[in-house]
């Protein structure tokens, strides 16, 4: 008699018949992994540029909005890094 009130049966039968589950922790694809060095150092740079915009606040917003505003377009391109 199946139960089915278990949501994953696969795992379950994993569990309770005692079987090893085997995980893959080889890397198969080097080209979707991130370049880490440059994205700390993009980082970097947009934390500069995200610290100097909000210091222009009190001397001009409009700046430090574009400021603000070119921050997040460096986070952009650091997530495609």
């Amino acid at each position: 008699m199946k139960n089915k009130s278990i949501n994953n049966p696969e795992l379950h039968r994993l569990i309770y018949n005692k079987e090893e589950m085997k995980y893959d922790t080889k890397i198969k694809d080097f080209n979707h992994m991130p370049n880490q060095k440059w994205h700390k150092i993009i980082s970097f740079i947009k934390s500069g540029v995200r610290i100097l915009g909000y210091v222009a606040i009190p001397f001009s917003l409009t700046t430090a909005c574009v400021v603000l505003i070119l921050s997040e377009v460096i986070g952009i391109v650091e997530e495609m890094v």
